[in-house]
């Protein structure tokens, strides 16, 4: 059962990773950031279209990466698209403890949903390789910079 699922997480990673959602520059994003992990080489644009009520209308990236960090930029997308940044930044803190903390599943934060969190278990599997982490969560921490309005993040 360990190996079909962890051959089931593979999959998934592979197919983000190949086959990238939302890679693209949208020509009305009014939020966006660069960001880079110097270690191992990935490059990241993350684009957002947040309306005036905080809402996350459209959300996509650009970049290259290994499959871990294409395939984590790919997912994010998907993921923050109808949520307000708040919600959004309490997914990034989710997902980030969730790839950096052993006891992530006692942590629990309001406004994410299981569903959410149970998509991206596919990329827990980084938290046992530290290198790793920064190629999982280079997207978010962009992501999380084109909120704040910054320009640049890096996973140094």
């Amino acid at each position: 059962m360990l190996d079909e699922l962890r051959d089931l997480y593979q999959e998934v990673i592979l197919d983000h990773g190949k086959n990238p959602r939302n890679f693209r520059h949208p020509e009305d994003a009014n939020r966006e950031a660069r960001g880079d992990n110097p270690m191992c080489g990935d490059k990241v644009a993350v684009f957002l279209k947040v309306n005036g009520d905080g809402i996350v209308e459209d959300a996509a990236f650009e970049g290259r990466g290994c499959a871990i960090s294409t395939a984590s930029a790919s997912m994010m997308t998907e993921l923050v698209v109808g949520r307000s940044e708040e919600q959004v930044k309490t997914l990034f803190e989710s997902f980030h403890e969730m790839c950096t903390k052993d006891d992530h599943e006692h942590v629990h934060h309001d406004g994410v949903d299981d569903e959410a969190m149970e998509k991206l278990q596919v990329l827990a599997g980084v938290r046992q390789f530290p290198m790793r982490v920064k190629c999982a969560t280079l997207a978010w921490h962009t992501m999380d910079a084109a909120l704040k309005g910054g320009a640049k993040a890096s996973t140094e």
